[in-house]
């Protein structure tokens, strides 16, 4: 597994990291499989190469960081935990004295004395001015409980605005294949020494090969338009979804000549891309945290490149 640096400062990742969202979720990702399994899915990190798992107090209530402790417990040193607090009313809330309080909440459900990775999760519309916020973030590593902070979800403008109290270890954000909208943001971060942990990089399951134009989604999971959230009008709403299932189909074949499948190459060409340091990919399965581990040695020359850009312009991105 290759490894990279989270941007100027933060520590060395491997270039496939594991995505508890989806391990700790409660309907949105339908019904979950039994709880062993899903612990058995994350504990499969140890044998992977795969150093790094990113999870968030508002995946499953606080499940999913309580299930992560459990896989790794024994093997906390050999694993970095990444973390999120997000905005009230779905987190705890970016006032000073809430960062804090999250904070220690996350340590207590990941059994941990600190954290490797904090973020925060998304904007917060409250009013809370993020120079308040991001002066809490930063006491947080002052006082030794976090390692490095980082932003999610974040445009240009709020993240200068972070610069200007302490540097922004790193960006997490949307981006696949199918997903191309915030390029140049990812591209400029990694000029100014942040790191970027892209995710939904196999598109929710469209990038496995896996989703054809009969599958069904649980009525509660949210890829079958329950909510209708951001990600299913993007990607699978009618009109995208035949787009997103064209760049698919155009993948088979170079996957086939690379002898890797389709998942293995759209993480592939995500971690080649300019500003990125790291894919998430999540599952509940343990085989398909292996497959997607090996995507981390996979090297894509200019030739494929160029071709995968091609294939691109196929997709919801682009129509």
């Amino acid at each position: 597994m290759r490894m990279r640096r989270l941007g100027s400062q933060g520590p060395e990742l491997s270039v496939i990291g594991y995505g508890a969202w989806e391990a700790g979720a409660g309907s949105e990702w339908g019904e979950a499989p039994p709880r062993e399994r899903i612990v058995e899915a994350i504990r499969t990190v140890l044998d992977t190469g795969i150093n790094w798992i990113d999870t968030a107090e508002v995946y499953g209530d606080g499940r999913s960081e309580e299930l992560v402790a459990l896989a790794i417990s024994g093997h906390r040193d050999e694993v970095l935990i990444a973390t999120k607090v997000a905005p009230e009313p779905e987190g705890t809330g970016f006032r000073p004295e809430q960062i804090r309080r999250a904070c220690v909440d996350s340590l207590r459900r990941l059994r941990t004395g600190h954290i490797d990775l904090y973020q925060l999760h998304w904007p917060d519309e409250s009013g809370v001015p993020i120079e308040d916020t991001w002066g809490a973030m930063a006491a947080l590593v002052d006082e030794g409980l976090v390692r490095a902070i980082g932003v999610s979800n974040f445009d240009r403008g709020l993240i200068e605005r972070c610069e200007a109290v302490r540097h922004v270890d790193s960006l997490q954000q949307e981006f696949s294949m199918l997903q191309l909208e915030h390029r140049e943001l990812i591209a400029w971060c990694g000029e100014r020494g942040i790191g970027v942990l892209s995710y939904g990089p196999l598109a929710y399951g469209l990038l496995t090969g896996a989703i054809g134009p009969d599958t069904r989604f649980d009525p509660t999971d949210f890829r079958s338009g329950a909510g209708e959230w951001d990600y299913w009008r993007n990607l699978f709403a009618p009109g995208k979804i035949e787009r997103s299932l064209a760049v698919v189909d155009a993948l088979r074949p170079i996957a086939e000549r690379l002898g890797c499948t389709v998942s293995q190459l759209a993480l592939a060409w995500n971690v080649h891309q300019p500003g990125v340091t790291a894919a998430i990919a999540g599952s509940r399965n343990p085989d398909h945290v292996r497959a997607n581990a090996a995507a981390g040695d996979i090297e894509l020359d200019d030739a494929t490149l160029a071709e995968l850009e091609e294939a691109l312009r196929l997709g919801p991105a682009f129509g």
